[in-house]
């Protein structure tokens, strides 16, 4: 005799699961983010055509796509500011709005490499062209959310600081999920970081 041990909650995660899975199904099959995705393949073109670039950006030097090892960055250095907000608001204040502050300026990078990779998949998967530009929209959004809470603490705000923060990390974490999507279901990039460059700015030319 077997039973099915089910542990507590389980089946609220499983339903929101499914609720995600939807959620990003729709997103999937959405032809009004071709738009916009348009004008990101634009802002990537010259990346793209400057073959040493988009090597570097790419992760050439390393072997591997940088972007995954990147996203650590911004994403360590917001929760690492939340968890001194939360817990040690007082003695913690100041490095908790350092690290906010590191993290928007990693986002430049992140943000650079990101776009490389989607632009070598998009062109051969529209899933990913559009969950990808809901995946870029957010983390607009979460930055300039993380900015502004910068700014609120730099005026004296802090209360309302930290709140944007909170809101900035619901943000962040829906971004991520649409990430993880794209690498984990819809295996982008799918190119390899080494292979000569000149292959990605065709695609992207065709």
């Amino acid at each position: 005799m077997t039973t099915d041990a089910r542990v507590p909650g389980q089946d609220g995660l499983e339903r929101l699961g499914a609720a995600l899975r939807d959620a990003v199904a729709r997103l999937e099959t959405t032809p009004a983010l071709d738009r916009p995705a348009a004008a990101a393949r634009g802002l990537a073109a010259p990346l793209l055509g400057a073959p040493r670039v988009a090597a570097l950006l790419r992760g050439a030097p390393i072997g591997h796509a940088a972007h995954p090892l990147l996203t650590d960055l911004p994403i360590g250095l917001w929760v690492s500011s939340t968890a001194l907000d939360l817990l040690a608001p007082v003695a913690g204040h100041r490095a908790a709005d350092r690290l906010l502050g590191m993290g928007v300026l990693a986002v430049a990078p992140t943000a650079l490499t990101g776009l490389v990779d989607w632009a070598t998949t998009e062109v051969r998967d529209p899933a990913v062209r559009r969950v990808g530009v809901a995946h870029a929209a957010l983390n607009v959004v979460a930055t300039t959310l993380y900015g502004t809470s910068w700014l609120l603490r730099r005026r004296g705000r802090r209360t309302a600081g930290v709140a944007v923060a909170l809101v900035a990390g619901s943000v962040l974490g829906a971004s991520g999920y649409l990430g993880g999507h794209m690498t984990v279901v819809r295996h982008a990039p799918h190119s390899d970081p080494v292979e000569p460059e000149s292959s990605g700015a065709e695609r992207l030319a065709g």
